[in-house]
């Protein structure tokens, strides 16, 4: 654990020392805004909650996550400091977990700066803030999911453009998995058995469900299942790397 803290730090502080952390943060908080009140139609809907904010959130971070994630490993394979890294006395594990945890927590305290959308919601009406935490929670386990392919992709590659560029592409997969046209696809020919499962792989199926406000174990479970298989993989990517 403490060699995990310790990863966590160097790699947290690592954001903030340069510019790339501000910039990304202003560009989230500006385009949250943005979609929720202009494009998510806030003032015509004439509702009180934060239904336009959280619809727009797998979109925002299709783009942004793999953004964040694309230098985990990338750069330092380019650097040549992963060397480095592997010859202090923490295990592989130990390193994914404090990498990917840094970027999770970061990617937490830009989606807590949008709490004054929350505010102006309950300033300008009555919203059912219980479906509001449910939708914030479902919005953080979804970026950890799609932090930890991003993670994973990035330690395949020395470019953090092939890692960014690979990585919207997985993650878009897992997104629209669950879109109904998808589905409609195999409809008619496949068994009910196979159209349910790649439902039940989409991001999308289990997010939408924790936004209606119910929090049920099977989505915390699948996205727990889905940050975790990812990470294994990242470990055995650069386990693989270190043995080339």
């Amino acid at each position: 654990m403490n060699n995990i803290i310790a990863i966590l730090k160097r790699e947290l502080y690592g954001y903030f020392a340069t510019p790339v952390a501000y910039v990304f943060i202003v560009i989230f908080l500006f385009l949250s805004g943005l979609f929720t009140f202009y494009m998510g139609g806030f003032y015509e809907r004439d509702q009180a909650d934060l239904l336009a904010f959280f619809s727009f959130h797998p979109m925002l971070y299709l783009f942004l996550i793999p953004a964040i994630s694309m230098r985990l490993w990338s750069e330092e394979r380019k650097s040549g400091s992963i060397e480095l890294l592997m010859t202090l006395p923490i295990s592989t594990s130990d390193a994914v977990i404090g990498k990917f945890l840094a970027a999770w927590f970061f990617a937490g305290i830009a989606l807590l700066m949008t709490f004054p959308i929350w505010i102006t919601v309950n300033y300008l009406g009555d919203p059912d803030n219980t479906v509001i935490i449910a939708n914030y929670l479902g919005s953080f386990l979804m970026a950890g999911g799609f932090l930890a392919i991003g993670s994973c992709i990035s330690a395949v590659t020395k470019s953090q453009v092939i890692a960014f560029v690979i990585s919207i592409v997985i993650c878009f997969l897992f997104y629209v998995s669950g879109f109904p046209m998808v589905l409609n696809f195999f409809t008619g020919w496949a068994p009910q058995m196979i159209i349910d499962s790649v439902s039940a792989v989409s991001v999308l199926t289990h997010y939408d469900s924790i936004q209606k406000g119910i929090i049920d174990f099977r989505d915390i479970l699948y996205f727990v299942v889905l940050i975790s298989f990812w990470l294994y993989a990242n470990v055995i990517t650069i386990e693989s790397k270190k043995a080339d």
